[in-house]
């Protein structure tokens, strides 16, 4: 049970996930850490300045262990069905009186400045979704003493994670909320649709390192079936995204506490890149169109003036709505504290199983 907490030194097998868009906030990572569990400031969108101030902003509301995660896929845009796609999205964009953009926009970079960002800070763990780090990255960050978490889909890609060198790899099941971290979404259109509670014990029979179960994990019935299986540890994201301390916005939360386990899909609509979210009007409208999104991170970049005013207005038809399959299991108006104290108890009580 002690496995992972001595690599991350970590009193608890809990890590909360690195949710890039705003969810993660300060308080939310610093929260969690404190509580004795890891918490992630989800870094994938954010400038090089914002994940600066964010990173010294949490190093002073805890001193105890955090990461930081980072998109590790490329950045680069693929405009070839710009038109195509905008004939869909410029309707809803009168819809919601959003002015029809005149010129592309381009999508942003910063994985360079946010890794060296991380070692200049001093983050003492690096996660990373959609791949791995390069090998220069990764020698770097071994020599600086940082230690790895990466997620992964499949077996195939944990064996790739293992020799490369990560410390802890993140199992993570087709039930996750968000982006999952398939690797090669060419190969794998929609994702590797693999359940958590099937890939699990496939990976820690493939993988030296500990795994990190994720998807679909709420509670403490949950934590004790993931160690069942040969977990080392919990990855959790929809739980925490209805926590006092969540940037989620308070429609969004509305959204997942009103969700059942029917409600999601897994779509590419918001940001060309497969995700599983809350089924509403722009995921409909996109797929009733029958044209397909550009690629990640063209799609994302083309959709963010969407949902930005959908977010000001509140209209959750129009945001995207990351959640998991097990949405029917979460609360509202707890800390994360109290989330991490109620999962610990839960599974002493199912199991027996002592973490404190």
């Amino acid at each position: 049970m002690n496995k992972l907490g001595n690599i991350l030194n970590i009193q608890y097998p809990i890590i909360q996930a690195g949710m890039a868009g705003g969810p993660t906030t300060v308080q939310l990572v610093s929260q969690v850490s404190n509580a004795g569990a890891l918490g992630t400031l989800g870094a994938g969108y954010l400038t090089p300045d914002a994940m600066r101030q964010a990173i010294r902003a949490i190093k002073e509301s805890t001193n105890l262990p955090f990461a930081v995660n980072l998109f590790c896929t490329s950045m680069q845009d693929d405009w070839g069905a710009v038109k195509e796609v905008q004939s869909v999205l410029n309707p809803i964009r009168e819809q919601l009186g959003i002015p029809v953009p005149n010129k592309i926009p381009t999508s942003l970079d910063f994985v360079e400045e946010q890794f060296a960002i991380c070692i200049e800070e001093q983050v003492p763990i690096i996660s990373t979704a959609f791949g791995l780090l390069p090998t220069t990255y990764m020698r770097i960050a071994k020599e600086a003493g940082r230690k790895i978490i990466s997620m992964v889909t499949t077996v195939e890609e944990g064996l790739q994670a293992e020799e490369a060198g990560v410390d802890v790899i993140v199992a993570q099941g087709s039930d996750a909320g968000g982006h999952r971290s398939t690797f090669n979404v060419s190969e794998q259109p929609m994702g590797a649709n693999i359940g958590t509670f099937s890939l699990v014990p496939q990976m820690v029979d493939a993988v030296k390192v500990p795994v990190v179960a994720a998807g679909g994990i709420m509670d403490g019935r949950g934590m004790v079936a993931a160690f069942a299986l040969g977990a080392s540890g919990i990855q959790l994201g929809t739980r925490f995204l209805t926590t006092k301390e969540s940037g989620a916005h308070p429609a969004y939360q509305k959204a997942l506490l009103a969700s059942t386990e029917e409600s999601t899909v897994i779509t590419k609509s918001f940001s060309g890149r497969p995700a599983r979210g809350i089924r509403n009007r722009f995921i409909e409208q996109m797929d009733s169109s029958q044209i397909g999104p550009l690629p990640f991170p063209s799609q994302n970049t083309l959709t963010g003036d969407i949902r930005k005013r959908a977010a000001e207005t509140n209209q959750t038809d129009y945001m995207s709505l990351w959640a998991g399959q097990a949405t029917r299991l979460l609360k509202a108006e707890q800390t994360a504290e109290e989330v991490i104290r109620e999962l610990l108890d839960e599974a002493e009580k199912v199991q027996g199983i002592l973490f404190r």
